[in-house]
């Protein structure tokens, strides 16, 4: 999906090793994951972890960027699949941190079967809503990644002028 692709570009500029780097990578998720979460209501939201690690680093959460303007219940779906996938990037990401930097926000992966039950659960409702709804669910993950990135536009154009 060319929508994935550009987020890892985007966000592949912050450094996790260098605490103002990471400060900032957090800071522009936190953006675009409030609404989001506030939008989907995931099961599990990550945003009390990412205000924890900006907390440990002296940071207080950035002004939330607006909610993407929702089409019902496929557009959450499809902006939920978004941020359940995001947590399999995360882990990756955990591993990138530097050393004495807070990682909760990106080790809040999975429980064991949750990526795969979240799948089954996305295939059913789309077997069930039928080409319209899984229209609807492409246009929620789209949006979500286009939140993202103007979030990681916001903090790059903040931390580099």
């Amino acid at each position: 999906m060319q929508c994935h692709r550009q987020i890892d570009d985007l966000f592949s500029h912050f450094s996790l090793d260098d605490r103002a780097s990471y400060v900032a990578f957090l800071k522009a998720h936190a953006r675009a994951l409030a609404p989001l979460e506030d939008v989907t209501r995931p099961d599990a939201p990550r945003l009390p972890m990412l205000a924890q690690d900006l907390a440990a680093l002296g940071e207080t959460l950035p002004s939330p960027l607006d909610a993407p303007a929702s089409g019902g219940e496929a557009f959450r779906w499809g902006a939920r699949y978004t941020l359940e996938g995001s947590r399999l990037g995360g882990a990756v990401l955990a591993r990138q941190v530097g050393s004495g930097l807070p990682r909760a926000y990106l080790s809040a992966v999975h429980g064991k079967g949750g990526w795969v039950a979240f799948q089954q659960s996305l295939d059913a409702a789309a077997h069930e809503g039928g080409d319209r709804w899984i229209g609807e669910a492409i246009r929620g993950a789209e949006a979500a990644f286009a939140l993202f990135a103007r979030a990681a536009r916001c903090e790059t154009v903040a931390a580099h002028g």
